[in-house]
């Protein structure tokens, strides 16, 4: 096989240094499990997790105690999608751009499109199943963060979920949309001052690196969550806490996958998991307090979604997509890595009747993990 594609190394690298700058705040924030392999639809990339273990009473004897055995469990990530965006050139397209001087520019913003084309139907991708999979949320429904000056409540406040969840403090990300970061940038002066916030990133840069343990990230994939029209539900027969299954009468209406739903006399903000039939599902941890026998259940209102979430909460899988055995007819592939996002892309070469066409694809999937290391501040 010809190696035709070298030549093209320089052009790609020039778009994938503009895809590097789109606001991708999911993609760099999640654990990720990037492999060179090839993968279909459909096809499952296990990622290992502990489970809880329990304390045990000490007793003095002449042996150790023959315990210690943990599960090691598993989350599956399936690969849901192989997309592909072709790139494709005639003889007189090529002729005429190489004529004025031109082909190499535009075949660069050519690529550079179906690169960003991939690039953010993922982050979307990430951005969906983190929400939809947070246990609780903080703040207002149609209420931007950070409106109030020198109030970085709801900082503390989404952290605190994350906190009382037991998430790891090591690789903690918050990632905001436009109306958040405009906040933090409009109205809280406090993170301009060197002096109190120990950096001028925020003042010469305009996003600063870290607050309260949590990485700052910018995505534009944050979006309106249209909820759904259920109302006048109640619980059907007591509730323990941390119950995730909730059977439900009354009522009328859809309630949705991240839909906000509140119980009455719990001042906590659940995040559901849908409803199916008469059965409402939250999201975990679940109930933070008991539900009685018909405590009457509020669905809330649409929101923009920012997410707070533990690194290793969410696990986004990438591969090249699946081949038939013995290949298929390209004259040339390579693989590219992103060195921003870390995302691997195949461009493939066909060469076809008086014109040539490049693939640029992926395959992907993406799954929360661990849903209790997820929080919504809500927007």
């Amino acid at each position: 096989m010809a190696n035709t594609l070298t030549g093209l190394i320089p052009d790609i690298y020039e778009a994938l240094d503009q895809v590097s700058r789109e606001l991708t705040g999911y993609i760099p924030a999640v654990s990720r499990d990037s492999g060179i392999e090839r993968a279909a639809v459909g096809q499952n990339v296990r990622v290992p997790v502990t489970t809880e273990v329990t304390a045990q009473d000490t007793v003095p004897g002449a042996n150790a105690p023959n315990t210690g055995d943990t599960n090691i469990d598993h989350v599956d990530a399936q690969i849901t999608k192989s997309r592909h965006v072709p790139v494709r050139w005639n003889g007189e397209e090529t002729k005429g751009l190489s004529n004025a001087g031109t082909f190499s520019t535009i075949q660069a913003d050519r690529f550079y499109q179906a690169m960003r084309t991939l690039v953010n139907e993922i982050e979307s991708d990430v951005h969906v199943e983190a929400y939809k999979n947070a246990s609780r949320a903080y703040g207002t429904a149609g209420s931007t963060p950070f409106g109030t000056a020198a109030d970085l409540s709801d900082f503390s406040g989404v952290l605190r979920i994350l906190e009382e969840n037991g998430a790891p403090r090591t690789d903690l990300q918050l990632v905001l949309g436009h109306a958040s970061i405009g906040n933090l940038r409009g109205k809280q002066s406090g993170l301009f001052k060197v002096n109190e916030a120990g950096s001028a990133d925020m003042l010469r840069n305009g996003m600063t690196d870290r607050v309260m343990n949590m990485a700052i990230r910018h995505s534009h994939a944050s979006g309106l969550h249209v909820n759904g029209s259920g109302a006048d539900y109640l619980v059907n027969g007591a509730k323990d806490t941390k119950s995730t299954a909730i059977a439900v009468d009354g009522g009328t209406g859809t309630i949705l996958a991240g839909d906000i739903v509140t119980f009455a006399g719990d001042g906590n903000k659940y995040v559901s998991g849908g409803l199916a039939g008469t059965s409402l599902a939250l999201n975990k941890s679940g109930l933070l307090i008991p539900a009685a026998d018909n405590t009457a259940i509020t669905r809330g209102n649409a929101y923009t979604a920012n997410v707070a979430f533990a690194r290793s909460a969410i696990a986004l899988a990438t591969r090249a997509p699946a081949l038939p055995e013995g290949g298929d007819s390209a004259d040339d592939v390579i693989q590219v890595v992103d060195p921003l996002t870390g995302l691997a892309f195949e461009i493939a070469v066909y060469r076809q009747f008086m014109q040539v066409v490049y693939h640029v694809r992926l395959a992907w999937g993406v799954k929360a993990i661990k849903q209790d290391h997820i929080a919504l501040l809500l927007g």
